[in-house]
């Protein structure tokens, strides 16, 4: 079969989505040697060169355009089937002679629009029940998206397979004298919390900060690291820093992974994800891979993800995020405990399984 995947969400500086399509399609080509896969991109895609059952086509295009172009393609090279990680748009423009597989990561626009970029999410809104009507499978990334898609639309469940996020198995624990390098080059704090995503209303920031300043009052040589770009309506999360006096406390080192990533994982005191509502939550799991001891939400999808394996707050509820950062400050039994259960619920997670998943899901059409 001939089998197209929307890739641009796998070119330049990732999130979730992103490393999802990143990792689960490099999976399925090496999983599956019979089908021909047609990659599509907006530009040039790093680590899908080597595959010989995979063909990459750059469409020179932004926007609503990029998707109309590419469509087209995917009906003039007759692809059998399509496969959709991020977009509802190109699903809706095929027609139903190419069969299509729609991955749904949350439903973040329906619950919690307020929380979301404006835009996307009037274009989820819009598209996304016309999509679903379409696809002869959906993906959801956790089993609380199956519900939640469930839910929503009264959908029939025997459409929709879960299929697994996973991480990276570049994160991992570092031996010490490694971490002590990476300390003398970057001049981190001896102590700090790490929090991983996009600056935006979603992530729950704001009332991290908060928390973070009561933390502060009794433990004042702790300091908070933050990783990711600004994302939208950032800005009341810096205000939130200024109105606590907290410039030297709270870093925000805008976007990294690979190496860097790991070493902060590995020398956090704690990792903090205060999410209000995720689709799945990739950070928390490599954290736990990195035997980082980790503090979620109790909603959504992060309780699926850590299992039982770390400290579930209401992320509503500023005093509870503090209390859990307490904890780990003044309880290393609990931090030990935390570790080593964590390492050991990230081996349930894996892009191998997952693409496997995927595999069997396409040999259902």
């Amino acid at each position: 079969m001939k089998i197209a995947v929307d890739i641009r969400s796998a070119s330049g500086e990732k999130a979730g989505k992103g490393w999802f399509t990143f990792y689960i399609i490099k999976n399925l080509l090496e999983q599956d040697q019979e089908n021909h896969y047609l990659l599509y991109a907006q530009n040039k895609t790093p680590g899908f060169d080597k595959y010989k059952n995979a063909q990459i086509k750059v469409i020179n295009s932004k926007g609503i355009l990029w998707h109309y172009k590419t469509a087209k393609d995917i009906q003039k090279e007759e692809a059998d089937i399509f496969i959709a990680p991020t977009s509802y748009i190109i699903p809706v423009l095929l027609p139903k002679s190419i069969k299509t597989i729609l991955v749904v990561h949350d439903l973040v626009a329906f619950f919690y629009p307020r929380a979301h970029n404006k835009k996307a999410a009037f274009i989820e809104r819009f598209l996304l029940k016309t999509a679903l009507k379409k696809a002869q499978k959906v993906i959801a990334v956790s089993k609380n998206t199956k519900n939640d898609i469930i839910q929503k639309f009264n959908y029939e469940k025997n459409k929709i397979n879960v299929v697994y996020c996973s991480a990276s198995d570049d994160f991992k624990p570092i031996e010490t004298g490694t971490l002590k390098s990476f300390v003398k080059k970057t001049n981190l704090p001896a102590n700090f919390f790490l929090s991983v995503g996009t600056l935006e209303p979603r992530k729950n920031y704001v009332n991290l900060v908060k928390a973070f300043a009561a933390v502060n009052k009794r433990y004042p040589n702790y300091h908070l690291i933050i990783v990711g770009n600004n994302g939208w309506n950032y800005e009341q999360i810096y205000e939130e820093i200024k109105i606590n006096y907290l410039q030297k406390k709270v870093h925000i080192l805008g976007y990294l992974s690979g190496k860097s990533l790991n070493n902060l994982y590995n020398l956090a005191k704690g990792f903090v994800f205060p999410s209000l509502y995720e689709g799945f939550g990739i950070p928390p799991l490599e954290a736990m891979k990195c035997g980082c001891p980790v503090i979620t939400s109790n909603t959504s999808s992060l309780p699926e993800v850590v299992g039982d394996s770390a400290i579930l707050v209401n992320p509503q509820s500023v005093p509870e995020i503090a209390k859990a950062i307490v904890s780990l400050i003044e309880d290393k039994n609990l931090c030990n405990e935390l570790r080593k259960k964590g390492l050991k619920q990230a081996k349930k997670f894996s892009w191998v399984k997952s693409a496997c998943k995927l595999l069997k899901v396409i040999e259902q059409l």
